[in-house]
C-alpha cells in the first residue's frame, strides 16, 4: 500500500478492504455489511443496538465498525493507546471478543496510514497462514 498521511475517512475503509487478497463484502450476523476473506469476517459494520451507548447522548451508535484483532494483547494495545479513537463495550468485555469498535465519524483521528495498518493486521488474523505470507511475508 501506499504511504498516505493524511486523515482517515470512511470510504477508505472499503478501499483498504478491497485492496487485500480474496477480500468480498458479505453479511455475517444476518444481514450485516461485512468485509470477508474466504468466508471469516475481519471488518463488520455493526447494527445500533442497545449494547453500544454513545456516552455522550445515551442513544445507539449508528456508524460503528467493528475491527477483528489478532487477539487479547493487540486489543489491549489499540484500547490502551489515548490517541486511537478505538474502544471497546461490556458487551465485547464479557463475550472476550478479540475486536475493537470505532465510529467511523471518528475515522479522522487517525491518518490512513494508521487505519490500514489496523485493518490489514485484522485481515492477516482471519486469513489463511499461506495467504497471509504470500501477501505479507512472514505473516
Amino acid at each position: 500500500m501506499t504511504a498516505e498521511r493524511r486523515p482517515a475517512r470512511p470510504e477508505d475503509v472499503d478501499e483498504i478492504c478491497r485492496s487485500l487478497p480474496e477480500v468480498e463484502l458479505g453479511t455475517s450476523w444476518g444481514d450485516v455489511p461485512t468485509y470477508l476473506v474466504r468466508g471469516r469476517g475481519f471488518v463488520l459494520f455493526r447494527k445500533p443496538d442497545h449494547h453500544a451507548l454513545d456516552p455522550a447522548t445515551g442513544a445507539p451508535y449508528d456508524d460503528l465498525l467493528v475491527i477483528v484483532t489478532a487477539g487479547p494483547g493487540e486489543t489491549r494495545a489499540l484500547l490502551a493507546d489515548q490517541r486511537l479513537p478505538f474502544f471497546t463495550i461490556e458487551h465485547f468485555e464479557r463475550t472476550r471478543s478479540n475486536a475493537v469498535l470505532v465510529s467511523q465519524s471518528r475515522l479522522g483521528e487517525i491518518d490512513r496510514d494508521e487505519l490500514a495498518e489496523v485493518i490489514t493486521e485484522a485481515w492477516a488474523a482471519r486469513a489463511p497462514k499461506r495467504l497471509v505470507r504470500e501477501h505479507l511475508g512472514d505473516g
